[in-house]
């Protein structure tokens, strides 16, 4: 039987990155505030939020999908689909006949007023509303609220890098950042309605301040280090770069700031990561890895990497590997090379067959695994931890170290958002097994 709803509901699906799951809540609050009731897109509602992503061919793909499935569960709800592929290609997505309102991501929270619109006057014309993305200011909006043990607070927008594979700053425009004070603000309501950890996050997370008078990143590190009561502070992907040694100086002394980075590091030969136009080279990245590694010696880092990018050879992925090996990154994230249309690297010379990119990525993400196994081994010669519990899976609370080891834990219960501290037993499954360690498991 379906559950009964005096109020209108709408489902929300979000593609994609960080950035975009925070904007999706702030839109949820927004429905909120406005009278919906927030439900399950996976059920009958009155109105659909699809949030896109168009990093990859596959994430455009995937934005149709949804867009179908939901008009299957409800013909009559009108789907508003925002975000990034929406910015890119407005057309694409107002030509499929069960779309009624198309914007980009320079006024995600309209998709309310409109919701409220269409529901009443029961209409489904196919609306676009997609500005111009490079002179958009940042748009306002938060969350008070979250229902994860973690809160994702988006403090920037926008990308200037320009990398010559990807689509994304013509789709967020230019760095746009979130004011200092609004972020602390945002970030102690969270702690005062019971959140334990926050990510700060962005599109470029280390760009954060280039458009603020005197603010970088780690002015708001240490401005948010000062919230009471705030358990662990961690950040979005950031560029290899930022770990400057006048950064890692000041980060190394911030009591929440846990020890653990994702460096989107992409490739670990230099030829490649000039094609790519990284603003890095390997040298240069190693040299940031091991000055984190000396300020904080519990340090783990996870990164993102590229395999098949236009002429790629095999030396240079030989290269990538040793990287990798090097850096012994707890967790790797590998994707093949995706053509994207109208950026540089789409059009080079060299295109990598997609056997020989399929071959790559299985032998980086075996690499990956290895080095996880690796990584989790030696943290059992310092078997006391934290672990802030997230999740319950067959009589296993599971959770993340201050580190981001994922750690279970037997029990009988949840323990959903508590903070304990454990005795680290095996490694298993890619996970550690622990034991309580404190009277209150």
């Amino acid at each position: 039987m379906e559950k009964m709803h005096i109020s209108p509901t709408v489902g929300i699906l979000t593609l994609g990155c960080k950035v975009n799951q925070y904007e999706s809540e702030a839109i949820a609050e927004e429905f909120e505030r406005a009278g919906f009731f927030v439900g399950s897109p996976e059920e009958r509602c009155d109105v659909y939020v699809i949030n896109t992503c168009t990093v990859t061919a596959e994430s455009d793909r995937k934005a149709g999908q949804l867009i179908r499935r939901v008009a299957g569960k409800n013909p009559d709800a009108p789907i508003l689909v925002t975000g990034c592929f929406s910015q890119s290609h407005p057309a694409r997505v107002a030509a499929l006949p069960q779309v009624d309102y198309v914007c980009g991501n320079t006024d995600k929270l309209s998709v309310v007023r409109v919701a409220r619109e269409l529901l009443k006057k029961r209409a489904k014309p196919p609306l676009v509303r997609v500005d111009d993305v490079q002179s958009a200011p940042f748009e306002p909006m938060n969350i008070t609220h979250f229902d994860r043990t973690r809160a994702y607070v988006k403090i920037e927008d926008g990308c200037e890098n320009r990398c010559s594979y990807c689509a994304i700053p013509a789709a967020r425009g230019k760095v746009r950042s979130k004011p200092l004070a609004d972020v602390v603000r945002e970030v102690e309501g969270l702690v005062r309605g019971g959140c334990r950890e926050v990510v700060l996050t962005g599109i470029e997370t280390a760009s954060f301040g280039k458009d603020l008078e005197g603010v970088t990143l780690i002015d708001l590190l240490e401005a948010v280090d000062k919230i009471e009561d705030l358990e662990r502070v961690r950040l979005g992907s950031l560029d290899p770069t930022v770990m400057r040694a006048d950064f890692v100086e000041r980060l190394a002394k911030l009591r929440t700031v846990v020890p653990h980075f994702h460096l989107s590091m992409q490739s670990g030969s230099a030829r490649v990561l000039a094609a790519m136009r990284r603003k890095y080279n390997p040298t240069q990245a190693m040299e940031g890895i091991r000055r984190l590694r000396a300020a904080l010696p519990d340090v783990e880092l996870t990164t993102d990497f590229i395999v098949g990018f236009p002429g790629e050879t095999e030396e240079d992925f030989a290269d990538t590997v040793n990287f990798a090996k090097e850096a012994e990154f707890l967790q790797m994230h590998v994707f093949a090379y995706s053509q994207r249309e109208g950026t540089p690297a789409a059009t080079m010379a060299g295109q990598i067959r997609k056997e020989v990119k399929k071959a790559r990525s299985a032998a980086l993400i075996k690499l990956g695994a290895e080095l996880t196994q690796k990584r989790l081994t030696r943290a059992l010669e310092k078997p006391i931890r934290t672990v802030l519990f997230e999740t319950f899976e067959d009589g296993y609370a599971i959770g993340h170290t201050n580190e981001f080891f994922e750690v279970a834990v037997k029990s009988d219960t949840p323990l959903h958002a508590q903070i304990h501290t454990v005795r680290l037993q095996a490694v298993q499954g890619g996970r550690l097994i622990a034991t309580p360690e404190d009277n209150a498991l």
